[in-house]
Parts: C-alpha cells; structure tokens; sequence
C-alpha cells in the first residue's frame, strides 16, 4: 500500500515511516518542520531514510495536502502539536495545528477520495482514568483542585462519599473527559475523524496513545514529554525532579510498538470485514502499569545518576491515574508489544536525544 505520514520527522512519525517501509509499503512524508518542534533541521530531514520523499508543507494547507495525496491509500496522521496546553493562551495554537490541521485533512481526503485512515489520538481525552469506590463502585472522580494538591491529598476521593478509590484500567468504551487544552483538541480529532467516516463512507482507527518514550524524544523543548525530561537531568548530571509523590501511575510504552500498532491499524482499515463509515478507538499501551517515581528511578539506575528527588510539586490539569486497557488491540489486530520496559530504558538511556 501506499501511505502518507503526516509528520513525518517527528518522534513517533518518523518510527511509523520505519515500520511502513520495514514492511514494504511505499511510503510519503508530510511534514512543516517547525524550528520549535525540530531545532536541529539536518537531524530532522536525516530521520527520512534514503529514497521516500519528504513534502515540505503545513497539514493546513489544503493544495499541498491534496497534491501530496495523489495515490495515497491510506492516511497516518501523526502532526500535531503536543503537551499540556495548560494556559488557555495557548489554545488558538492547539486548536490549529490539531482541529483546523485534521479538519483541512479530512475535507482533502474526502476530495481525493482517500477513505482509510489512521488518527494518532492520545489517553489524555479519558481525563483521569478508571475508578472504583468500595461503597459506590465505578465512579468519575472531577478535577483535583488546587488546594487539595498544596496539601498534598494527590489522590481523587470518590466523588459520592470522600473515601479512597482504587485505580484500574481504562478500557476505550469509558466516557471522554479531556481536562486540559491538548486532551480537548485530541478528543476534537476523534469527533472529526468519525464524522467524516460517516460521511464520507471512510475508516479510521484511532489510536489512543498512552505514555510513549524511546529514541528520538523531543529534548529540552516545549513538547518533551516527562521521560525525556528526567533524561535530560541526568545527563546534565542533576537528580531527576519528581512532581506530587511519585505514585503517579502511567503505562509506559515503547516508539517501536506505537509505531507497529501504526502499521497494523493501516492494514486493518482495509480489512473487507470492516464496514464503510466505522470510526474503531483503539488503546496502544504496554499493559504494565508503571508509576512516574519508577520511571525516575529506572533512568537514573540506567544512567548510573543521582537518585530522584520527589519535590511535591504539582501541575493543574495534571490526571493522577490512568492506565491502559489495550485488549481491543490485541485480539482484534494481533497487535503485540514486544519491548520490555528494562530493555527499553536502558536504550533510551544510551543514545542521544534529537
């Protein structure tokens, strides 16, 4: 098949190139390459292999995008701009680059009559993850607040009677919940992406990435996620600053399976068995919950660095829990995680992060 990988030279797109071109698919590039996402620009372009073309264009622009689907089977729609978006200021930026961005992807798809797709969605549209209350079983605990964090009360108390509840793993049927400017724009993608399904009698997976990390992390950026922080601590040769207690629990997984379920989503969209206008959410996640204080303390072994340092600091709109169900993943698209979370630290740890 032939396959289009918006951003292309990012961390996770330019894994899924990999893994397309790996398996024998031709494959294009899509990519802005923004100095802010990409400050070294020789790296960047270096992450292309050898003999797959590389189109220079912003997703927003609707010529380019058109020109660039011409005989495209299948789309991989990884562009988008990444973090927290904690300050509201930021949400025109996100709004664009993601909502506007699928949106004029999805009008060319339906004009070039490109109906698969793959959507690189995220688990920050769940909010907090899933709970359970001994006395009220599963419950939606609301946001934490500010004075809970100060006090250091990190964990959500069942939103019924107040008592302690018990985390478990989130399966892609819970309720969306977006609790920050990003998770919002992510969960807007989703929507979009199902409407134009139905409209456009289309197929899209998506994937509901839970915390990824590996080779090519962004470093030292806006959009470094918290495995390349602690990462770049150590390397200065500084602990590794862990915010609330630690016992945030996450489901770390590798690039290289993200980018395999990547892979294995695109076959499925052309599956005869699936029926035109299907919008199929997807968790990719290693199915071992690890907590963010684990995390720290692997590196820094890793590394042979100072211990971590939990600080008790905190970030509002931050989710304390949520873990991944991927079992949809598996039995429906054979879809195996096959990095062990040692293995794979222990390489992030040894190679340079571009």
């Amino acid at each position: 098949m032939r396959v289009l990988v918006t951003g292309a030279a990012g961390f996770i797109g330019s894994h899924a190139v990999e893994a397309f071109t790996a398996a024998g698919h031709e494959v294009v590039g899509l990519d802005v390459l923004l100095p802010t996402v990409h400050p070294d620009q020789e790296a960047a372009r270096a992450r292309i292999p050898d003999g797959i073309e590389l189109i220079r264009a912003d997703v927003r622009n609707i010529a380019a995008v058109r020109r660039a689907l011409a005989g495209i089977d299948v789309v991989c729609h990884q562009a988008a701009m990444v973090g927290l978006g904690l300050d509201l200021n930021d949400a025109p930026d996100y709004a664009g680059c993601n909502d506007l961005g699928t949106a004029v992807l999805l009008a060319a798809m339906a004009s070039e009559s490109v109906g698969r797709l793959v959507l690189a969605s995220s688990m920050v549209v769940y909010g907090e993850g899933r709970y359970e209350c001994a006395e009220h079983g599963l419950v939606a605990p609301g946001p934490r607040t500010e004075s809970a964090l100060r006090q250091g009360r990190f964990e959500p108390p069942c939103p019924r009677c107040g008592l302690p509840l018990a985390p478990g793993l989130v399966d892609e049927d819970a309720r969306l919940d977006p609790r920050n400017v990003y998770a919002a724009t992510k969960a807007a993608q989703e929507y979009l992406a199902t409407s134009w399904a139905r409209a456009a009698g289309g197929t899209v997976a998506m994937l509901r990435y839970h915390n990824v990390y590996g080779p090519r992390m962004p470093r030292d950026t806006p959009y470094a996620g918290v495995a390349a922080i602690f990462r770049s601590a150590l390397a200065a040769g500084r602990a590794p600053r862990v915010f609330e207690d630690g016992g945030q629990r996450r489901d770390f997984v590798h690039v290289r399976d993200v980018a395999a379920a990547n892979l294995a989503a695109a076959v499925w969209t052309a599956d005869a068995e699936v029926s035109a206008g299907t919008g199929r959410a997807l968790n990719v996640g290693s199915g071992t919950v690890r907590t963010v204080g684990e995390l720290a303390r692997g590196l820094s072994a890793a590394l042979g660095g100072p211990e971590p340092v939990v600080t008790g600091e905190f970030r509002l709109g931050d989710v304390r829990h949520v873990t991944a169900d991927s079992t949809r993943l598996r039995e429906e698209l054979g879809w195996r995680p096959r990095v062990e979370f040692t293995e794979g630290l222990a390489e992030f740890a040894a190679v340079t992060v571009s």
